[in-house]
């Protein structure tokens, strides 16, 4: 089953109304652009542009970071939105680079046309999976790093009620949702845990108006997972004074007084660690994930430093047990339950 971030599913939600502007593709060289022909040749080809998601921002960091240390010829290609993924794979095989990275489920059909019809060309997706032998699929272990998420709700609440405002109720969420009531329950057994579903990744009111509602009933800490409607649920945070959570990368910059932790999704260690494996020759196809023990996910202050000041209402003592709980994941101690797993 194909597997996406929150922050990327908002991508299909837009190709209706992008569809019909003209989107001019930008290209950019990193790594120093170098024409040397000594060295190996990346590319990576994006659903949209760089700067407008910290998801995709992330992976040009990767691919820099690794082009600078692996001498590697690389470029950004932006796709002014998924319907531009195809033709821009086209472009990056007709220029004859070594590996084509893409990333997201928005990318993953044209993907699969584009590495059918190549099939000597290598690729590579992040955050879903395409299966073709000519393809590594790179998924994330999303719901390990939401039961760390849940487990600090758990030992935070001072209500023992806790909620989260979800994008939608569709299964691929469920890692998200059961991984945090994993977790809660395992340092909370007595907590209630409120979940409720917006119905769509862009509607920041309707999060909203469910965060207060959440609020209403006694939630002292609202977790949000509802992509763009992140920033409803924050704003419900700031106005009543509550506790909330971001996605992906780390939010908690916004609002550091309310927005006290992230759930975090590493792309740019994604992208770096493929680069990697091709500059080195360790280079395989097939479908590898990344979960906490890869660093692949995590959460602001546990596994990953913040800019911000860590939140009284977590508290350092907490942040200890957390790292714990991290640590017997990572060892097998701690099972989480994947809800997607046969």
């Amino acid at each position: 089953m194909k597997k996406w971030s929150l922050a990327a599913l908002v991508l299909v939600m837009m190709v209706a109304v992008l569809a019909g502007c003209g989107a001019k593709k930008e290209e950019g060289t990193s790594g120093g652009g170098s024409s040397d022909n000594a060295k190996k040749r990346v590319v990576l080809v994006t659903p949209e542009k760089i700067g407008v998601n910290q998801f995709f921002t992330q992976m040009q960091e990767g691919l820099d970071k690794a082009a600078k240390e692996f001498n590697l010829q690389t470029k950004v290609i932006e796709s002014a939105d998924p319907t531009q993924v195809e033709q821009n794979l086209r472009a990056a095989v007709a220029e004859k680079y070594d590996l084509i990275i893409t990333a997201a489920f928005s990318a993953a059909d044209a993907l699969t046309k584009v590495a059918a019809e190549n099939p000597k060309q290598a690729f590579a997706i992040i955050d879903t999976v395409v299966d073709a032998p000519n393809v590594r699929s790179i998924e994330f272990r999303e719901h390990e790093a939401a039961y760390l998420l849940g487990a600090a709700a758990g030992l935070s609440t001072k209500k023992n009620t806790v909620g989260a405002i979800v994008a939608m109720d569709a299964p691929l969420l469920k890692k998200y949702t059961s991984g945090f009531e994993q977790g809660l329950k395992s340092t909370n057994p007595n907590a209630k845990f409120l979940v409720n579903y917006v119905g769509g990744f862009t509607d920041p009111a309707k999060a909203k108006e469910l965060a207060l509602l959440q609020y209403s009933q006694g939630a002292d800490f609202v977790a949000g997972m509802a992509a763009v409607g992140d920033s409803g649920v924050f704003q419900a945070a700031k106005e009543k004074n509550f506790y909330t959570a971001g996605q992906d990368t780390d939010r908690t910059g916004e609002d550091p007084e309310h927005i006290v932790l992230s759930q975090l999704k590493e792309t740019d260690t994604v992208t770096y660690e493929t680069a990697k494996d091709f500059a080195q020759g360790k280079f395989t196809y097939g479908s590898i994930s990344y979960g906490l023990k890869e660093n692949g996910v995590g959460v602001t202050f546990v596994t990953a430093d913040s800019k911000s000041k860590l939140s009284p209402f977590i508290g350092q003592a907490n942040v200890d047990k957390l790292k714990k709980i991290r640590d017997d994941i990572v060892s097998g101690a701690i099972k989480v339950k994947n809800p997607l797993a046969p």
